[in-house]
């Protein structure tokens, strides 16, 4: 099941920011699924799956935004390459 959260947004920041509520609201989700991706707390999967994109999509736009993808460690390349396929 599926949670809702709710934030109080005055209105003169959504002006300032040229959106409406929905667009500041899928904004604010995307940037979320990439801070929570950079700090390893979400894959790149479950990321995508949150937004409803392809995972390489997520990737590309993560690292438009300087997130790191691998960091010079086995660890990470035995993380990475141990996903099941459909999620590459």
């Amino acid at each position: 099941m599926n949670q809702q959260l709710s934030i109080d947004c005055p209105p003169e920041i959504l002006v300032s920011l040229h959106m409406n509520a929905e667009g500041l609201a899928g904004f604010m989700k995307e940037q979320a699924a990439i801070i929570l991706f950079r700090e390893g707390r979400l894959s790149s999967g479950t990321a995508a799956t949150w937004l409803g994109i392809p995972r390489v999509t997520f990737l590309m736009r993560a690292m438009a935004s300087g997130a790191l993808l691998l960091e010079d460690s086995t660890d990470d390349l035995a993380r990475e390459t141990s996903l099941p396929a459909e999620t590459r």
